[in-house]
């Protein structure tokens, strides 16, 4: 007969333990969750001495799975989505409406989804869509913990797709835009050089396309910018490059609408080895529901078309 379950490990114990895997950190853990940070360390010190192992390496200055804290998280994760799916059918059938929630680069949410959305809201499915944003890292995370159905947007380093799938859909480069009318625009011929003499707007540390922006940076010469603005808001980087002379640098999906309508323009520069694939990440162990198997396929349509 195979091991029971121990009744002494409570979903509490499940939750407390994900979002610290999450956030790597128990005082974000514990701002998150709404306990004291010795709360949580008391819940995760009781859940490792019910397992028999530490899950933590505790040596870092973040929290760091073990091997052991590596394995538990995949079947935790599996287990509260599961639980999570279940609550949820229960809801929507209570309801008559099912939640499809998408995790969304910038890139796709200004380029793609809107007019997906607009598809799979015209199949008079009984379901509504939720749209959230932000770096990959964190997408990407609540998508292994099930709190999206799926992401959309670049592919991320292979380490950080393990259990997970990726469908391309088209590819696309990173573009350096400034406001119609900036004095880099009568400079011919450009040099990529000149861009050190302004404010430059640049994807912050973790988010997906900084390591590749880095690179084309470096390859052309450029090492510390002088004067760098990091953000993942496209509103931000919108407003204040139309305000200013700042140079946005960026998937030019983001942009592509104001390029076109004469608002951005882009700066003559070859981004070709930028070139990088944007498509759909799912998790390999769980099934979509129905309505969202439609809104992926409304995304898939719109993106064709794109193509």
């Amino acid at each position: 007969m195979g091991h029971v379950l121990d009744p002494r490990i409570k979903l509490r114990h499940i939750a407390c333990f994900l979002e610290v895997a999450r956030l790597k950190s128990v005082a974000k853990a514990a701002a998150l969750i709404g306990i004291t940070q010795p709360a949580v360390s008391k819940t995760l010190q009781e859940l490792e001495h019910l397992l028999g192992t530490a899950l933590f390496d505790r040596s870092r200055r973040s929290l760091v799975l073990t091997a052991s804290g590596e394995i538990f998280l995949r079947y935790a994760a599996v287990g509260v989505t599961a639980l999570r799916q279940g609550v949820h059918s229960i809801a929507s059938a209570s309801s008559g409406s099912v939640l499809v929630t998408v995790g969304a680069l910038p890139t796709v949410s200004a380029r793609i989804l809107p007019r997906a959305v607009e598809r799979f809201a015209a199949q008079g499915l009984s379901a509504r869509a939720r749209i959230v944003t932000g770096p990959n890292a964190y997408l990407l995370s609540l998508l292994r913990l099930g709190d999206v159905d799926f992401v959309v947007g670049r592919m991320a380093e292979p380490e950080a797709m393990i259990g997970f799938a990726f469908e391309h859909l088209y590819s696309e480069r990173v573009a350096l835009v400034v406001r119609a009318g900036h004095p880099l625009l009568a400079h011919d011929p450009f040099d990529i050089a000149m861009i050190e003499n302004y404010q430059v707007v640049m994807p912050p540390p973790g988010s997906v396309i900084r390591p590749i922006v880095e690179r084309l940076l470096i390859a052309n010469g450029i090492g510390r910018l002088r004067d760098e603005v990091e953000t993942v808001s496209d509103a931000f980087g919108r407003g204040f490059t139309r305000s200013s002379d700042a140079v946005w640098i960026i998937s030019e999906g983001v942009v592509a609408e104001d390029v076109a309508d004469g608002i951005l323009a882009t700066l003559p520069v070859d981004t070709a080895e930028t070139l990088g694939p944007v498509g759909l990440t799912s998790r390999v162990d769980t099934s979509l529901t129905l309505p969202a198997q439609a809104l992926l396929q409304s995304i898939r349509d719109v993106a064709a078309k794109r193509r």
